[in-house]
């Protein structure tokens, strides 16, 4: 202590390691600093302008309440101010020497009723203001509670190693001015552009003003003009009645938030109030960003925490299938860490994150009824959609009901056919919704499975996108019926068969079982099994897949990858009325044994697999046509 006035205090030791961690390794975006002490500011002008409603006089004459920010190139310094509540000398020793509070809580239990309700205070995280020695080398705090005498002013300084010095001085204005002494590696920030750019990026929304000075020079050199220019819009958009706000105003915030030219396609602006309160504004975008599917591309919705910018991308308000949605996210209450980070576990999050999924899903719902702009949605983000039902089991019904597929209805490869749109024409008797999964449309659209529900008029949806057998893992029941692929296990078409046919098909199988028997010898270890199929009419062979075994096309995705795969037999079916099944049962030794494996190659290739031993094939393939 060197005087009455001035005293040199050490910080608190958990003061000590704030500061150790702010400098070293807290933020990894210095940036923010000023993100931190302006929202500091708005908090103290808030503070007063609750303060000032049974007291006019704590304004001082001065009632526009303001945040301003100057630099100096020279001096090296930058400057925020604010003429909010201020502090006193205790106030300055509490929230400046201890893990600071920013004091609203404190405040907030002082006030009851409706001011309580109306004060929507910036809330209590008290150590942003830490956040300058990121970039400074020594900060000075100017300062006087509102409503005290001039000489009550107090400054505060410190270097962030360990003390700080308090000292009494006179202060014309109340509230507080930092001034910060910009490291040599930190004197980007004193340049006006960087500084505006700042603002804009993380307090546009917040309600108090943000100004900056801008000096205009006459001829006299000593002629010079300071005006102020507020910088930040200072109103929240969605803080603003839906009715208030156009859909012009919907669309500009939509191109400001996503870095998007294109207008969006539909947005939804709601409020909801009770034990969880927050403000939510999502969009969809009309067209998908380039790192749509890349790992670490950007996602997520910009957090506000009553209207003070905390982060660009919080991914844990939406799962990882609605990343395309943009928009914000305004809570009154979430809990954050030290560095503004979000706590994770946190249950409120776990409930906003419910609520905001419905209310996405809800949106897509309604954009859905109108078909042509729904396509524009589907044909950019559909595949992305396609992951829902694996990663969000609860949504899973409503989920599938955005979901659209080519189908054998149109026989056209765009993918605009709901499910709701299937059942609605499912034959009489039909107890599933059937689809078959191949590498490309026209595989999808050309196989041999498909031969029996041509024939019969049953609608077959074709999936030939990567993800649709991983889709289809997670995806098995829709409004009650089963989704079913045609190229697995046994075929069922229930009532659709009539009891002539099921008898027909019964007597065919036990005709041709020595038949059945002769190919599975000859084919070996190459299947599991070979028996009769029904759902040929065209093709002679196709292969079927065990009911509960990898598809193909998940294997070759497997594969390709690198990952092990495991070996999986096939079930050969065979059609016992065409002629070259006619051919094979009436052949011998070598003859049969080719055509055989001919047969079954065949069905391989035409479901769009690989054979083991191409060249064999065709050797076998040769001498059949040359006899």
């Amino acid at each position: 202590m060197t005087s009455a006035q001035e005293q040199t205090l050490g910080f608190q030791t958990e003061v000590k390691q704030l500061l150790h961690l702010m400098i070293n390794s807290l933020y990894s975006n210095r940036e923010i600093f000023l993100r931190e002490l302006i929202s500091n500011s708005a908090d103290a002008c808030d503070k007063l302008r609750y303060r000032a409603l049974e007291s006019d006089a704590l304004y001082e004459g001065d009632p526009e309440l303001r945040v301003e920010i100057e630099f100096d190139r020279d001096a090296k310094t930058v400057t925020v101010r604010d003429n909010g509540i201020g502090m006193n000398r205790e106030d300055v020793i509490a929230n400046l020497g201890t893990i600071a509070r920013s004091g609203t809580a404190e405040f907030l239990k002082q006030m009851s009723g409706e001011q309580q309700k109306d004060a929507r205070l910036i809330g209590q995280f008290g150590v942003g203001f830490y956040s300058g020695f990121i970039v400074a080398d020594e900060v000075i705090v100017r300062t006087r509670l509102a409503g005290t005498p001039q000489e009550q002013g107090v400054e505060w300084r410190s270097k962030g190693e360990g003390e700080f010095t308090i000292v009494d001085i006179e202060r014309a204005a109340h509230g507080t001015e930092i001034v910060l002494h910009l490291k040599e590696d930190a004197l980007e920030f004193a340049d006006e552009h960087r500084l505006k750019g700042l603002v804009r990026k993380y307090s546009d929304h917040i309600e108090v003003p943000v100004r900056m000075p801008t000096v205009q020079e006459g001829d006299d050199e000593t002629d010079v003009t300071v005006t102020w220019e507020t910088v930040n819009e200072a109103q929240a958009l969605w803080v603003r009645p839906r009715t208030e706000v156009s859909d012009d105003e919907y669309k500009a915030f939509y191109k400001h938030v996503a870095h998007d030219f294109s207008d969006p396609l539909t947005w939804s602006h709601n409020k909801v109030e009770g034990k969880l309160e927050y403000t939510s504004l999502l969009y969809v975008p009309s067209r998908a960003p380039f790192d749509l599917y890349q790992r670490e591309g950007a996602r997520g919705l910009k957090l506000y925490v009553q209207r003070v910018f905390i982060i660009d991308d919080a991914e844990q308000f939406l799962p990882l299938y609605l990343r395309f949605v943009k928009g914000v996210v305004d809570s009154n209450d979430l809990s954050l860490n030290v560095s503004r980070e979000i706590l994770q576990q946190d249950p409120q999050v776990e409930k906003m994150k419910g609520a905001l999924t419905k209310r996405a899903l809800d949106m897509l719902s309604k954009l859905s009824k109108d078909s042509g702009t729904y396509q524009n949605f589907w044909n950019q983000f559909g595949g992305v959609l396609k992951e829902g039902p694996a990663e969000d089991h609860s949504n899973r019904e409503k989920i599938g009901g955005l979901l659209r597929f080519a189908s054998t209805h149109t026989d056209s490869s765009t993918q605009n056919q709901s499910l709701a749109d299937y059942i609605s024409r499912m034959k009489e008797g039909q107890q599933g919704i059937y689809y078959i999964i191949a590498d490309s449309f026209n595989a999808a659209r050309h196989s041999p499975h498909l031969e029996i529900f041509r024939k019969k008029g049953i609608e077959v949806l074709l999936l030939s996108d990567r993800i649709d057998e991983w889709l289809m893992t997670h995806f098995t029941e829709f409004d009650g019926k089963s989704l079913i692929d045609i190229t697995r296990g046994d075929l069922d078409l229930g009532d659709i068969d009539s009891e002539e046919e099921k008898q027909a098909q019964q007597e065919s199988a036990k005709a041709k079982e020595g038949l059945a028997e002769r190919f599975r010898e000859a084919l070996g270890d190459q299947v599991q099994e070979v028996r009769v199929t029904h759902r040929l009419t065209e093709s002679p062979a196709c292969v079927v897949l065990p009911e509960n075994e990898m598809g193909y096309q998940m294997r070759r995705l497997m594969e390709a990858a690198g990952q092990p795969v495991p070996e999986v037999k096939p079930i050969l079916e065979f059609n016992p009325d065409h002629p070259l099944v006619s051919r094979l049962e009436s052949s011998e030794g070598d003859a049969f044994t080719d055509l055989a494996h001919v047969l079954f190659d065949q069905a391989v290739i035409a479901e769009g697999g690989q054979l083991d031993d191409p060249a064999a094939y065709v050797r076998r393939l040769n001498a059949m046509l040359t006899h």
